[in-house]
């Protein structure tokens, strides 16, 4: 299973992605490429160290969102995806992108949704007083956080929590949760 990852930041998803891929965790599925769309995004320099292609494409390079999202499915389409993971890829996509990847486009977001769509789940989870919170993996669609849920992970909210105690313990589950889950997919044991 061929596999480009979008990104736009720190890539701490993505290198969990990367470190699985080395030891050999990722089933059938490798990394062909990852696109980011700022030049600045430490994700590149972890892809780079893997040798795995990087491109930049900034949307501010582009007249409108419709003409970044055809150069980014003309760039992405060299590759012959079959699944395009997005790994803290801060655009929210247009839906003739996401119509394009249909069923091949899988998002990780930091609640157990539907719970807390959007940003600021943290908080959002602290201030409603919650037990626990989590990560999903799920199929994006052109609604914002809305696609089929894939796989949910729990994790507790304690009570000494403040909102980056919380982040934290939640993208260590999202490390483990998103690598099991592309595994799975390359290996057919999560229907597409």
């Amino acid at each position: 299973m061929r596999v480009v990852c979008l990104i736009s930041g720190e890539g701490t998803n993505l290198k969990a992605l990367i470190d699985w891929q080395a030891n050999g965790l990722l089933g059938g599925a490798r990394i062909v490429a990852v696109i980011s769309n700022t030049a600045a995004a430490l994700g590149l320099e972890r892809a780079d160290n893997a040798e795995i292609p990087t491109k930049v494409l900034s949307h501010h390079d582009f007249r409108n969102r419709s003409a970044f999202d055809h150069a980014l499915i003309e760039f992405i389409d060299t590759y012959e995806p079959d699944l395009i993971v997005l790994a803290g890829f801060m655009l929210v996509l247009t839906s003739d992108f996401v119509t394009h990847y249909d069923r091949r486009l899988i998002n990780i977001h930091p609640s157990l949704l539907p719970k807390y769509k959007g940003l600021n789940t943290h908080k959002r989870a602290l201030e409603a007083g919650d037990n626990y919170t989590g990560a999903t993996v799920h199929w994006v669609t052109s609604e914002v956080d809305a696609g089929d849920i894939i796989r949910q992970v729990e994790v507790p909210i304690m009570g000494e929590d403040t909102e980056e105690t919380l982040k934290a313990r939640v993208l260590d589950a999202e490390h483990t949760l998103y690598p099991s889950v592309i595994r799975d997919l390359s290996l057919g044991l999560i229907e597409c």
